[in-house]
């Protein structure tokens, strides 16, 4: 087939499985797949955690086309619905303890430019002891996640592996939307192969709905307070100190590179 001809059903095809299939394949974590997260993070290190911060700035840098390119650590906060959702009751409790003090909010790992919020876990700059260089490299390490992904996605799909610039952004955009749909496809299709059978029960059906239905939509004054507490910055602080003491219970005397001397 002629070049544009191939470009041409690339884009056609591209545009199908979105139409298609994301509402279901980027859709947000139902109930039970957020307790499997929350349990598998738990058993990391980190109890509550959802997940790094940069895989939902990746996530809004890449989808919404027409802010694609205009984003960056920061300011994409002021346009992601994740702490929206939060704030406005319309996702799932979370109840954990660290270091025997309770919280009540899933956090995000993130690095030291993100700002000092009670759903942000960041890391520890210059860390002088051995306690906070095992929590620092702990941390680091499993926020690298959403890099590990992407080298997954571009060793699968050969499209993204290479730049191309000379395609606009919401072109770049829809290809990649393509691909983490299809990687996701793929990954529920074999799900079962490398994930614990219990862990998936229920993921699928009426009974498990997204997370978003789960709770009551507050008053505005409730939701002034919701959002006061996520970016507290006091909460923040004290659960970065109780993972650091908690990290350092799990990993501070164990052998290995951090082992105590």
């Amino acid at each position: 087939m002629a070049e544009t001809t191939v470009i041409d059903t690339l884009f056609e095809f591209v545009e199908t499985v979105i139409d298609l299939y994301e509402k279901e394949y980027l859709r947000p974590p139902r109930a039970r797949e957020l307790e499997v997260i929350l349990r598998q993070n738990e058993e990391r290190g980190f109890p509550g955690m959802i997940g790094s911060i940069d895989c939902m700035h990746w996530q809004w840098e890449n989808c919404p086309s027409s802010w694609a390119g205009s984003h960056n650590d920061i300011n994409v906060l002021q346009r992601s619905p994740v702490f929206d959702e939060l704030a406005s009751g319309r996702t799932p409790e979370v109840e954990y303890w660290v270091n025997g003090n309770p919280y009540t909010m899933g956090f995000y790992l993130a690095d030291k430019i993100y700002p000092n919020w009670a759903t942000f876990v960041k890391t520890v700059s210059a860390p002088a002891s051995m306690k906070h260089k095992v929590f620092a490299s702990i941390q680091e390490s499993c926020r690298k996640d959403v890099e590990r992904t992407f080298g997954v996605l571009r060793k699968k799909f050969k499209i993204i592996y290479n730049p191309a610039r000379m395609w606009s952004h919401k072109k770049l955009n829809g290809i990649m939307r393509a691909c983490v749909i299809l990687h996701n496809m793929v990954i529920e299709d074999k799900r079962d192969i490398y994930v614990n059978p219990e862990d998936t029960q229920g993921f699928e059906g009426a009974d498990d709905p997204p997370v978003s239905q789960n709770r009551d939509v507050p008053a505005i004054d409730k939701l002034i307070n919701t959002y006061n507490c996520i970016k507290s910055k006091e909460t923040s602080t004290q659960l970065q100190q109780d993972l650091i003491e908690h990290i350092w219970g799990l990993y501070g005397a164990s052998t290995g590179p951090f082992a105590t001397r």
